[in-house]
């Protein structure tokens, strides 16, 4: 698990970090002795676990903790008993009083890890690949090497990177896109799907793929342009 701690006084962090040193199953990614530094890092860098004093200078554990907009499994660290309220409410994993004994530390990593593995086996297995029938066989075609999807009547054609020929297959462009994984794949044209990691640029409604394919972008889909601008 990754893990970041966060507290204003050197020698806890230094406790802390020797602690989790020992623990097989943490990764200590950073450590901040300014809870401003650590919010901001935590904005763009997603962890597993933080471990976060609330009795800080400029903006509390508490305070920290709630502006969160994706929050981590979090564990207190203070020297106060009478924060421990105000972190349990913030659904707080656990809360250590200072001095934090080894015995006591693990106890609540453990029950992390114990989270982490639940919460894990909970998540829906993403594959990055489908499985169409094409020229009376099943064929396995990887998402990454999908290039964009065009419709033919009552067939699809599949354009790939890796071969100039594409896969055709009985299906409509409704069906397909609901075999690909939300998010990564969409609708442009009545006739067209494209992988939106491959759109490069898009001028006049017409979507350019980093191939260079262009590729129309119809009134009915237009919406597709704002979502592109927004990634």
């Amino acid at each position: 698990m990754k893990c970041i701690a966060i507290d204003d006084e050197p020698l806890a962090l230094n406790v802390l970090s020797r602690y989790i040193s020992e623990i097989l199953f943490l990764e200590l990614v950073q450590t901040f002795d300014d809870a401003i530094e650590g919010a901001a890092y935590l904005q763009n860098n997603p962890v597993d676990l933080l471990f976060i004093d609330i009795n800080m200078p400029d903006l509390s554990g508490i305070d920290l903790v709630s502006r969160l907009q994706t929050r981590p499994m979090v564990i207190f660290t203070t020297a106060h008993k009478k924060f421990a309220h105000e972190g349990f409410e913030l659904e707080a994993l656990d809360y250590l009083l200072k001095p934090i004994s080894r015995e006591r530390f693990e106890k609540a990593v453990n029950k992390a890890h114990e989270r982490f593995q639940f919460l894990k086996s909970q998540q829906p297995a993403v594959s990055d690949s489908i499985v169409v029938r094409s020229e009376y066989k099943m064929v396995k075609i990887d998402l990454g090497d999908i290039e964009f999807i065009e419709s033919m009547e009552d067939y699809i054609k599949i354009h790939l990177l890796s071969s100039k020929h594409p896969i055709l297959t009985l299906m409509s462009l409704k069906g397909i896109l609901e075999m690909l994984p939300d998010g990564r794949f969409s609708r442009i044209h009545r006739s067209f799907i494209v992988p939106d990691a491959f759109v490069k640029s898009i001028q006049n409604k017409k979507v350019s793929l980093v191939s260079g394919r262009q590729l129309p972008v119809s009134d009915s889909y237009l919406d597709f342009i704002s979502k592109w601008k927004a990634r």
